[in-house]
């Protein structure tokens, strides 16, 4: 008796499958920069061979110039680092070190310094690299040092010092020490800033 489907045809045997294969291993998917667990990953291995601490020397002038001695040469060289790509320093500024450091500073320098308007015009330059090369010592990373000193004559007025800059409230910051006697009043202004 004829087998036949529910259309009337006749039932066809069934066509011959191919062979199966063993199911090949999927690839391991990258994971993306929007999952959260993901991304701090990513940040690590991109990180990782990134941070280096390259240093070469540029020459500073060209063959040119032949009239500098080799050893200006190198002195004049300037030392060039790769960027860190950091955006915080490892030292943050601290202004309680610092200003007790410039007061001890000025004390010392001006114990016995009566007020001549001829002697403080070199002498605030002095106390402005003194001051430098002692916050300088501090060691703090990657910052900019702008120290303005100043002295005012004791003759009954009253002055207003005001600065103006592009701050960055999470690093930048800046120290005030005072110095006075009976002639005249020494302030000097550390304003530390950071740049990447």
């Amino acid at each position: 008796m004829d087998r036949r489907g529910r259309g009337g045809k006749p039932a066809s045997s069934p066509a011959p499958q191919p062979p199966l294969t063993p199911p090949q291993p999927r690839k391991e998917r990258r994971p993306s920069m929007f999952e959260k667990e993901a991304y701090a990953q990513i940040l690590r291995d991109r990180l990782r061979e990134s941070f280096h601490d390259v240093q070469y020397v540029e020459p500073p002038f060209d063959e040119s110039i032949a009239d500098l001695g080799k050893e200006w040469k190198s002195v004049l060289a300037k030392l060039k680092f790769a960027n860190s790509y950091r955006m915080e320093p490892l030292k943050k500024f601290q202004a309680h070190s610092v200003e007790t450091k410039v007061q001890q500073i000025l004390k010392e320098s001006l114990k016995d310094v009566k007020y001549d308007d001829k002697v403080f015009s070199h002498l605030s330059l002095e106390l402005a690299d003194r001051i430098l090369s002692a916050v300088k010592e501090f060691g703090y990373h990657r910052y900019k040092f702008i120290i303005k000193v100043l002295f005012i004559q004791k003759t009954g007025q009253a002055i207003n010092v005001a600065s103006r800059w592009i701050w960055d409230v999470a690093w930048d910051s800046w120290v005030g020490a005072k110095h006075e006697t009976e002639t005249y009043v020494a302030l000097a202004l550390v304003f530390a800033l950071y740049c990447e």
